[in-house]
């Protein structure tokens, strides 16, 4: 079929996916021969020969240039792309192969993004610089909860929580996937009565604070959302991005309605986790290229599906990239793309908060919710217990010698334990 070349190198304008098969072994379908049908069917090629093809055409189909094992490298010319088109990419890049008989399961691993498609996309309109200085924090991870229950409050209750929240020590404090609009707590009244409270907070704290409502829904209805929180004085909104769509996420982005963009993973493991899809480290990239400011990454140490070294590798080649201590790829240059936060989210308690900064470093969001809510003593002692955890990684002191004089820290450590 001509999609095999080990011989080939890739230019710098090919865009390059690192894929992880398994053949369909009740077929006896070799592994090359499984790699090139997943390079032909997602470029020019089909099952069949074809009396249409020429030689111009098939000059443009995809390469598979290196397999080891039961991975394998295949590399797309541009030409092949419409730019700033990420619906038509992934089409392409990760469409119809996942349904094809020859292939037991498949896996998309990593993307390497030619800097002629990068550049077609606007990317984070604020990143790691951006938030920071909103919130004028400059070297230390932010702390975020979000409000629980989850669903169920009235705008006032809402508004409640999060105001005990940022008065205790959080710096954000966002809704939850699944509350937008619904008959209990309607979006706009939520929002009013939140940044009203987060206006209180500051006034009290002397501190910056953000609140992320989730302006979730359909495209129109988003943008809508969105100019509404950015005309009531909010900083920030949050997306569910997998349920909204690529589509729905570029227009959102590209409405440059200034306000940060978090963006909610909710979703993701239908095809992110087991054998068969795309990682998560696909999709942190597409996010980040599109134009989010921070997402939704795991926890390494939480409740969440992503452990150490996924949640660290976030838009890395799996491969090939040198993994270090006290860093996550979404910090890697990118040239005009900006970096992100990595939110780390699920399961997180003040006890595991040393081990988290020491594995991601410092720019990350560590966001709990029942971390926060289910102290003992309730939101303000739960933040504070957060921020103490904090302060005793950034110090250098173990958690338990700082746990000795915040009665906070030592309450949370005796409910939940530490690593």
């Amino acid at each position: 079929m001509g999609y095999v070349d080990f011989g080939y190198k890739p230019s710098k304008d090919d865009l390059v996916c690192l894929f992880r098969i398994e053949p369909n072994h009740e077929e006896r379908v070799p592994y090359r021969k499984a790699a090139e049908m997943v390079a032909g069917e997602s470029s020019t090629g089909t099952w069949t020969e074809l009396k249409t093809m020429n030689k111009k055409v098939r000059n443009m189909g995809a390469k598979v240039f290196e397999m080891r094992g039961n991975w394998f490298k295949i590399a797309y010319p541009s030409k092949l792309f419409e730019e700033g088109n990420m619906p038509q990419i992934l089409s392409s890049v990760a469409g119809n192969i996942f349904g094809m008989k020859a292939i037991s399961k498949l896996r998309l691993e990593d993307i390497k993004w030619p800097e002629k498609i990068m550049k077609s996309f606007k990317g984070p309109k604020f990143g790691i610089p951006g938030v920071r200085k909103i919130l004028k924090v400059s070297n230390r991870p932010l702390v975020g909860t979000i409000v629980k229950p989850k669903i169920g409050l009235t705008p006032k209750q809402h508004a409640k929580v999060a105001y005990e929240s940022w008065v205790g020590g959080c710096d954000i404090v966002k809704d939850d996937e699944n509350l937008t609009d619904q008959n209990f707590n309607r979006f706009e009244e939520r929002v009013k009565e939140t940044l009203k409270m987060r206006d209180r907070a500051e006034r009290e704290t002397g501190d910056k604070k953000a609140y992320m409502p989730n302006v979730t829904g359909e495209t129109k209805e988003m943008i809508k959302r969105a100019r509404f929180v950015r005309k009531q004085d909010g900083r920030y909104m949050m997306v569910d991005i997998v349920t909204t769509g690529w589509a729905g996420l570029q227009t959102l982005r590209n409405q440059n309605i200034n306000l940060v963009m978090h963006a909610h993973r909710a979703g993701h493991a239908a095809f992110t986790r087991g054998n068969h899809g795309i990682s998560m480290l696909v999709v942190a990239d597409i996010a980040r290229l599109i134009g989010v400011d921070q997402i939704h990454v795991g926890t390494a140490v939480g409740k969440m599906v992503g452990g150490k070294e996924e949640v660290k590798h976030v838009g890395e080649e799996i491969e090939e990239r040198i993994i270090r201590e006290g860093h996550h790829s979404l910090e890697e240059n990118w040239g005009e793309i900006k970096p992100v936060f990595a939110v780390c989210s699920g399961g997180l308690q003040p006890g595991l908060v040393p081990r988290l900064v020491e594995i991601m470093g410092s720019n990350i969001i560590i966001q709990a919710g029942g971390g926060i809510h289910g102290h003992p003593n309730g939101t303000k002692s739960g933040a504070r217990a957060m921020r103490q955890a904090l302060n005793s990684a950034m110090e250098g002191i173990p958690i338990e010698e700082y746990a000795k004089k915040h009665k906070e820290l030592k309450i949370a450590i005796r409910k939940w334990g530490k690593i």
